[in-house]
């Protein structure tokens, strides 16, 4: 999908279609990222990832948003369902993104060519989306074909096509070469994906192991993977972190941005269908300093409660009271699925959570907030800031 989560937004508020749009974690903090920018703002500079001041130095007339993660998820459902009339086998890859199996589809859609035409137009006419479709005899040329041309995009590549199509592109385009390895890879003069798929694979492996290898073999374009349906079955975890907008001393501070966190990681699990095991705690300083710490628990869970208590726990044996707090992190991994589980009559707590999972489903993620958010009468705390709230929201303690 093209710039998803600012793509699903304007088409719930169609009046920002063709604006600039930012989809920030907190669009009322300076400090924030940017999660997704529409192409509008693309196209004067701003980048995923990028601090809101500097984006809006990019684009001052930039329209902000917080993400709706429900919305997202829906819009996805929706996604992943047509692209299951084409094929069973579907494999997601992220919320946005998915590698599609068309081998022996012919006789149904004509050819892939003709298949991802008629993707793309019931995703635009029945989701109101745009995307960009890759077409290859691999998954990781059709992953690469679909980055050439946004939004809206269509390409083939054929294995007779890789040479010219990919090989001149810097190496950090290629897909599963991140920044670090990047850097590694330029250290040794490979500056793009055909420089790596013409290095020995004896100087990759003495370099980097199997990862060295494997790397040039997807540079080129071989790639035996086959599209599995159940990849979110194997999903790792869920996370979510936030870079504090000034060092943080005080405990009862940073117990109200892990009670955050912590409501955040556990509202995604439970939009995924997951419950987790494992909980883990990322915390730096402002000197960049830092600590990764996981426990985990006897049965898996989706709510805050525990994940609070858990992550609470390894920063009170892991951090150094003394030390301030500039950035924290909250996790939850070992995740299964929750179709199935039992609900206990005697903990109340997923019966309360399904209840209000429906209400910010239907009113939003701030319809709710815990009392504990609340430093004063009407004053709500996040992650540092205080924000009035008037009479909107209802408070739970």
């Amino acid at each position: 999908m093209n710039a998803f989560y600012a793509s699903v937004t304007q088409v719930l508020e169609p009046e920002l279609k063709g604006k600039p749009l930012l989809i920030a974690g907190d669009p009322e903090k300076r400090h924030g990222i940017i999660l997704t920018a529409s192409y509008e703002a693309k196209k004067r500079g701003v980048k995923t990832g990028m601090p809101i001041w500097e984006a809006k130095m990019h684009c001052p007339q930039a329209i902000l948003r917080p993400p709706n993660f429900a919305a997202f998820m829906d819009f996805s459902n929706r996604v992943f369902a047509i692209l299951r009339d084409f094929s069973p086998l579907v494999e997601p890859f992220s919320i946005d993104e998915a590698f599609v199996e068309l081998t022996g589809t012919e006789k149904l859609w004509g050819s892939p060519l003709q298949a991802a035409q008629a993707i793309k137009k019931r995703i635009k006419e029945e989701v109101g989306i745009l995307c960009s479709v890759g077409i290859g005899p691999s998954k990781v040329v059709a992953k690469m074909a679909a980055g050439l041309q946004k939004p809206d995009g269509l390409t083939l590549l054929t294995e007779a096509d890789i040479p010219r199509r990919l090989w001149p592109l810097p190496i950090g385009e290629l897909f599963g070469v991140g920044k670090r390895m990047e850097q590694h890879l330029l250290n040794m003069g490979i500056r793009t994906i055909g420089d790596l798929a013409q290095t020995p694979p004896k100087l990759l492996r003495q370099r980097f192991g199997v990862v060295g290898v494997t790397l040039r073999e997807l540079a080129r374009g071989q790639d035996s993977s086959p599209v599995n349906p159940s990849s979110l079955d194997t999903v790792k975890s869920v996370g979510h972190q936030i870079t504090l907008p000034k060092d943080y001393s005080l405990l009862k501070e940073i117990k109200v941005v892990l009670l955050e966190l912590a409501e955040a990681v556990s509202r995604r699990a439970r939009l995924g269908n997951y419950l987790g095991k494992t909980v883990s705690l990322s915390v730096r300083g402002s000197d960049f300093s830092g600590i990764h710490r996981s426990l985990t628990l006897k049965e898996a869970t989706a709510y805050p409660s525990v994940i609070y208590e858990t992550a609470l726990k390894l920063f009170q044996q892991h951090w150094p009271q003394e030390l301030p707090v500039r950035l924290l992190g909250v996790s939850l991994g070992n995740l299964v699925r929750a179709e199935g589980q039992q609900l206990s009559l005697f903990e109340p707590e997923p019966q309360l959570y399904q209840a209000i999972d429906r209400i910010k489903n239907k009113f939003g993620e701030k319809s709710l907030l815990r009392g504990s958010f609340l430093l004063e009468e009407g004053v709500f705390y996040e992650a540092g800031k205080k924000q009035d709230v008037g009479r909107s929201p209802h408070y739970l303690s």
